[in-house]
């Protein structure tokens, strides 16, 4: 499986999961049942069931979507947004997404 086709499921799912209340009861009362209908890696799946918010970004799931996911887990804000920095520092650069990272994390961007 290619690694767009399953960042694509990924985000369906977290799409999916911010939007429908049964999806969310799912999550947490039949989560393998609800993940075998993705087509998922084995490395987001992982991530999904910790919950580990910083490699789920690191893999490029979008900073909206993932969000609403960290709140359905019981995340609150700034732990969200400091688990996104530690996804980096564990997993290296975000990998694939809009976020996904073209320069090292000190190096200057079009002369900034």
């Amino acid at each position: 499986m290619g690694g767009a086709v399953s960042l694509y499921a990924l985000q369906k799912l977290m799409f999916v999961l911010n939007r429908d209340p049964k999806a969310q009861v799912r999550f947490k009362t039949d989560q393998k049942d609800l993940l075998d209908e993705y087509e998922l890696t084995p490395e987001e799946r992982g991530a999904l069931e910790k919950p580990d918010i910083g490699l789920l970004y690191v893999l490029g799931v979008n900073g909206q979507l993932l969000m609403h996911f960290a709140a359905l887990v019981g995340m609150e804000w700034s732990k969200y947004i400091q688990s996104m920095r530690d996804g980096i520092a564990e997993h290296g650069p975000v990998r694939a997404g809009i976020y996904a990272m073209t320069t090292e994390m000190d190096e200057k961007v079009a002369g900034v």
